[in-house]
């Protein structure tokens, strides 16, 4: 199957600095969930090595919040609790 080009998403100038920002700790996020699902096989690749999975998208949910956070506090804008 395969899959139909996607449109190109425009970025405006704070969106491409966090972008970039994020570049790092998602392509290593990448290299880490290809190495959990790799060294799995068919009959592992669910149950646990789901949680394993969330766990991992979860961690890189909460680095690009701190990413975001800290470019804003760069800013100058203040960071709320």
């Amino acid at each position: 199957m395969a899959l139909s080009p996607r449109p190109e998403i425009e970025l405006n100038e704070e969106e491409q600095r966090i972008y970039e920002r994020l570049a790092d700790c998602f392509e290593q996020e990448r290299r880490r969930m290809a190495k959990l699902l790799a060294g799995k096989d068919d009959s592992n690749l669910f149950g646990q090595t789901e949680y394993d999975l969330r766990d991992r998208v979860h961690a890189l949910g909460a680095r690009a919040l701190e990413v975001v956070a800290d470019e804003r506090q760069k800013k100058g804008r203040i960071r709320k609790s």
